[in-house]
């Protein structure tokens, strides 16, 4: 009788630590879990963020290379009154082949508010 208590004692203290060990690795985890999920949200924000960023420097990519036709038309323009051969720049599609955008002559300078959204 006295075996079969001390064998129950054991069986208790056994089950008592597994369960403080399950409690700590369900805690454990419930962080691991918490600190996944910052990283998610901090990484959708920057996402969003140069989504935006993005958006921004397309349409003004866009606006750009508008004028640029405009320039060019009044090149051609001035070339057939003036009936001087005028050296007209070739509209490269930035949007089609970004890695061969040539690099421009003058720095773009970007504002700080420019990329509010």
């Amino acid at each position: 009788m006295l075996s079969n208590r001390e064998s129950a004692r054991r069986s208790r203290i056994r089950k008592q630590k597994q369960l403080e060990d399950l409690v700590n690795e369900v805690s454990a985890l419930q962080k691991d879990n918490s600190q996944l999920s910052e990283k998610i949200n901090v990484a959708t924000q920057r996402y969003a963020e140069m989504e935006c960023a993005n958006n921004v420097l397309r349409a003004q990519a866009m606006e750009l290379t508008e004028r640029l036709r405009s320039l060019n038309s009044v090149l051609h323009i001035v070339e057939e009154v003036s009936g001087y051969a005028v050296d007209i720049p070739e509209i490269p599609d930035p949007l089609m082949k970004p890695w061969q955008i040539p690099c421009p002559v003058q720095p773009i300078m970007a504002l700080a508010d420019m990329f509010e959204c």
